[in-house]
């Protein structure tokens, strides 16, 4: 089958017909269920990337295609995105090994039902070339305030980079570091084994930028009268505001985030704040209401809804 950038209208139909339902014969979870992106209204298409169980590619594509997705949402396999299949599994607390184990299993036994574009000398064949060969893609998502606070966020992003690892924003290829998340994943698939391409990441640049934010962070508490004073702004303001955008939002429960980390602010779960950075996207936040809304509603009705989980009025 070409690829989508060759392939015609009915071909593009009938390859993602043809994977959906090979798909879910392979059983790839206990409960998996497919959502037709093409025929998915903008709402849902943006709450899946808010998910992350999408990309913004597959979201803002025109051809037939979709997701199967695993009820607990660790498992999404997108269909006609760049490539024909994106295979993606999610695990939280640096668990690499298990992500890749669990990568492992669904593609070996995807690969019992479909016959993947291979090579011998390439190895996987892909859309794009920066994919060919594992076609494996490792990323980790880090808060990094601390570095973004004392300014040295760019020189640890030239080192990650120096090593062939791209940075991103919190929603992958495009996007900007909102809220102080950034992805980070290795930028050669070719020429690489899986595992070297896991272990570079896991072993050596991840806990080289986690020890660069502790420092980032010690050096932060040395300053703590700044410090108290941008955290407890943050929640001062996230606890009165009437009208609220989603990228405030981001940025001041990136410093209440910060702040509760460093035990500077107390009686607030690092549980609730991870949950507001979800419910409170646009698209989380009208499903969450019920209706669909401007961006002058939003703004209230977000200011409300943070109000209410931070204990205010």
């Amino acid at each position: 089958m070409p690829f989508l950038s060759r392939c015609p209208g009915d071909q593009q139909k009938a390859l993602a017909d043809l994977l959906r339902d090979r798909t879910l014969a392979a059983k790839l979870a206990t409960d998996v269920f497919y959502v037709d992106v093409a025929a998915a209204g903008e709402l849902d298409r943006q709450l899946l990337v808010e998910r992350h169980l999408i990309s913004r590619h597959l979201a803002e594509g025109t051809a037939p295609r979709g997701v199967v997705v695993s009820a607990d949402e660790t498992l999404a396999v997108m269909i006609n995105e760049e490539d024909h299949l994106r295979i993606q599994v999610l695990r939280s607390g640096l668990q690499l090994l298990e992500a890749m184990q669990e990568i492992h299993r669904i593609d070996d036994c995807l690969e019992t039902h479909l016959d993947y574009a291979y090579h011998p000398r390439y190895g996987y064949l892909t859309a794009c070339p920066t994919n060919v060969g594992t076609g494996l893609r490792v990323s980790v998502m880090l808060h990094l305030p601390g570095l973004k606070f004392v300014g040295e966020i760019e020189k640890a992003f030239r080192a990650a980079r120096a090593m062939r690892l791209e940075v991103r924003g919190l929603y992958g290829e495009g996007t900007e570091g909102i809220g102080d998340f950034f992805q980070v994943s290795n930028q050669v698939t070719l020429g690489r084994s899986e595992q070297e391409i896991a272990d570079d990441l896991c072993h050596l640049v991840i806990p080289q930028l986690i020890e660069y934010e502790q420092r980032a962070r010690a050096a932060m508490l040395r300053q703590d009268a700044v410090l108290d004073d941008k955290v407890l702004r943050s929640l001062a303001l996230l606890r009165s505001a009437r009208l609220i955008g989603s990228e405030e939002t981001m940025y001041l429960l990136s410093l209440l985030r910060l702040g509760v980390g460093l035990g500077r602010v107390t009686g607030i779960s690092m549980d609730t704040i991870n949950e507001l950075f979800l419910l409170t996207q646009p698209a989380h936040l009208q499903r969450i209401l019920g209706r669909e809304m401007d961006g002058r509603e939003r703004a209230e009705a977000r200011a409300k809804f943070i109000r209410g989980r931070l204990g205010a009025g």
